[in-house]
């Protein structure tokens, strides 16, 4: 699979990722934005949840990440949180999760 391709197959299923509060996918909410994927599966983005107190971030995190996992090809990520109040700590754990 080119790196277009996995790219088109990450963002489809991030585009199944709805956020309860909204009802809207996290991909066109921009949650997560600007995918670097290379050409060994390594797939690198951030996560910005709607709020830096966002009562869903983790559960919205944990979803993107099992989401992303799935799709083939995809053999390692990288999650930076941005803009949320724990963002060191979530980035922490959801990268040593991914290991």
């Amino acid at each position: 699979m080119s790196v277009t391709e996995l790219e088109q197959a990450v963002i489809q299923r991030l585009q199944t990722v709805i956020d309860p509060e909204t009802g809207v996918d996290v991909w066109r909410m921009r949650l997560v934005e600007n995918l670097r994927i290379n050409e060994a599966g390594e797939v690198q983005y951030p996560f910005r949840p709607s709020s830096p107190l966002c009562p869903i971030a983790v559960l919205l995190a944990q979803a993107i990440k099992n989401a992303v996992a799935q799709v083939p090809g995809v053999r390692h990520q990288t999650i930076q949180v941005c803009d949320y109040v724990q963002a060191d700590l979530l980035t922490r754990w959801l990268n040593e999760s991914c290991e």
